[in-house]
C-alpha cells in the first residue's frame, strides 16, 4: 500500500510546465485550464505579426508551416531545468507545427523530461506532425483537441491525459 501512495505523492510534487503558442485563443484556453490544475504556463510569441484578416493569416501560417520555418520569438525563456514534465501546446497548420513551435523544439533541451503534446486543430488531423515528432523523440504522449475554445467539451480530453 505504501508504493501507490508514494507514486501519487511524486506525481503531485512534479514540476510541470505547459509551453504553448496560440494565435486564435485555443492555446490560451487550454493554458487557463492547466494553470488551474497545477501547471506553470509559458506562452510563446512570435516577433513577426500575423495578418489580421483570417484568410491571409491561414494562408500565411500554412505556407510558413509547410516550409518548416522557425520564428524569432519575443523573450522566450528556454530553461526548463526546474521541470520534470513539459507539455508543448500547438495548433496544427498545414498538418505541421507553426514556426513558433519549431523554434521552441529547436531551442529547448527536453532531454530526460516527461514530454507530451496537446494539439488544437480545426480539422483534428495530425498524421504529418506525428511523423515529424517520431523522428525527434522516442517517448512522448499526445492528445488532439478540436478547437477547444469553441468546443468546450474537448477540454475533458485533458483530464485523463494530465494524470
Amino acid at each position: 500500500m505504501l508504493i501507490p501512495v508514494f507514486i501519487i505523492l511524486i506525481l503531485l510534487i512534479m514540476n510541470k510546465i505547459f509551453i504553448y503558442f496560440s494565435l486564435t485563443g485555443n492555446g490560451d484556453y487550454v493554458a487557463t485550464y492547466l494553470k488551474e490544475n497545477g501547471f506553470d504556463t509559458r506562452k510563446v510569441i512570435e516577433k513577426k505579426k500575423a495578418p489580421k484578416v483570417f484568410f491571409f493569416r491561414v494562408l500565411f501560417g500554412g505556407f510558413r508551416a509547410g516550409l518548416k520555418l522557425k520564428a524569432k520569438l519575443v523573450n522566450y525563456d528556454n530553461n526548463v531545468s526546474d521541470y520534470d514534465e513539459v507539455i508543448i501546446g500547438s495548433p496544427i497548420w498545414n498538418g505541421l507545427f507553426p514556426p513558433a513551435i519549431n523554434s521552441v523544439l529547436k531551442q529547448t533541451d527536453l532531454t530526460n523530461k516527461k514530454l507530451s503534446f496537446i494539439f488544437y486543430s480545426g480539422s483534428g488531423d495530425t498524421p504529418k506532425v506525428l511523423k515529424r515528432i517520431d523522428k525527434m523523440f522516442k517517448n512522448y504522449s499526445y492528445v488532439v483537441l478540436k478547437e477547444p475554445k469553441t468546443h468546450e467539451d474537448e477540454i475533458k480530453k485533458i483530464v485523463d491525459f494530465i494524470k
